[in-house]
């Protein structure tokens, strides 16, 4: 046994169907009673029929949750919660709404609450990432970490086949760099494998059938794992590349871990040769790079940079971009490769070792 170092997060998790009804006894035992709900513009109505669950606690809504977290957004949002005299948030969606109430949270200390209704895992990290001049930076502090997270599956079963299969493969996206991060330990390794195969089964069943629960359940644990090992450890190369070209290059960010996964870890396999095994091992098959890009061909999930609106001419910058300040990664992050990288997943080609 080698040696490491594992922190648990703290924090509540309630997970199951109907468990968004037990919302009121959650703030009661917070002691929560003028919430700021939170909603991206489409989650609008989702966003007002939780605020009349919770009744007179619910003092207002603001549905201008975006991707990547813009620090406008966040500004109008904390604006608002200083106005109305909020004591927390309830975020109900995904990374983009999940995300500004982290943002909020770092600004005002205000207690944070996650509804999750896809399976990008933000809600289980100490992270926030912000974009602020076209660029996309992160932190980690405890300060933006939910002090409860409510997994309702019954909220997951209208989330389109196609947003499924992508919020999974960012998510499993998440296991993956934790297989081979520097901070990786058997405890987060275990929880890794784990959440992989149980998104690889459920999200093939979502796909062709979206309203079967036990598949969205196996999604919806899968993501919770996924979650919480990103929160657990750092990650590498993969998260680097998302973050440059979402954060610089406007890219859908779920989308774009769908498509970058499996060259990132290809570029990494030589040096993560058993992160390698376990991803394959919870995939089913003999080579983890090659899994993963079949697994989203099944999901029938965009597979090329080119079809999420990457100019070709971008690469270049891309590629020097995420080549500054490099994540710790097991191989060494070099312009040249990373370029090739980013050409073979703008193309759609299957990755390369």
């Amino acid at each position: 046994m080698h040696t490491f170092t594992y922190t648990a997060l703290p924090g509540r998790v309630v997970f199951g169907r109907g468990t968004l009804a037990r919302l009121p006894e959650e703030l009661d035992r917070m002691g929560l009673s003028r919430l700021l709900v939170l909603s991206t513009p489409p989650q609008r109505g989702q966003a007002e029929a939780l605020a009349a669950a919770t009744g007179a606690r619910a003092a207002g809504i603001f549905d201008g949750a975006v991707m990547h977290t813009p620090v406008e957004v966040s500004d109008r949002a904390v604006a608002l919660a200083r106005e109305i005299g909020a004591d927390g948030t309830v975020a109900l969606g995904g990374g983009s709404t999940i995300g500004l109430g982290k943002a909020i949270a770092l600004r005002t200390g205000l207690a944070q609450i996650a509804v999750p209704t896809t399976y990008a895992g933000s809600e289980m990290t100490p992270i926030l990432g912000e974009t602020a001049g076209g660029e996309k930076r992160t932190q980690r502090t405890v300060k933006v970490l939910p002090q409860l997270v409510i997994y309702d599956v019954d909220l997951t079963l209208t989330l389109p086949p196609a947003l499924s299969a992508t919020s999974g493969m960012n998510a499993i996206a998440h296991a993956v760099e934790a297989l081979y991060s520097p901070d990786a330990n058997p405890v987060v390794s275990l929880m890794a494998e784990e959440a992989i195969g149980a998104l690889a089964r459920g999200l093939p069943r979502v796909v062709e059938a979206p309203g079967d629960v036990a598949a969205r359940s196996d999604a919806l644990y899968g993501a919770w794992l996924c979650g919480t090992c990103l929160g657990a450890v750092g990650m590498a190369l993969h998260h680097k590349l998302c973050h440059v070209l979402g954060g610089s290059f406007g890219l859908p960010h779920a989308e774009t871990h769908t498509v970058v996964l499996p060259h990132a870890a290809a570029y990494n396999a030589a040096g993560a040769a058993a992160a390698m095994r376990r991803v394959a091992r919870a995939l089913g098959v003999e080579d983890a790079p090659a899994g993963l890009h079949a697994l989203a061909k099944r999901l029938n999930a965009p597979t090329s940079l080119r079809e999420l609106g990457l100019p070709e001419d971008a690469l270049d910058r891309a590629a020097e971009i995420a080549s500054r300040d490099p994540y710790p990664n097991p191989v060494p992050i070099e312009r040249a490769a990373v370029r090739a990288l980013l050409g073979r997943a703008w193309a759609g080609d299957a990755p390369a070792h």
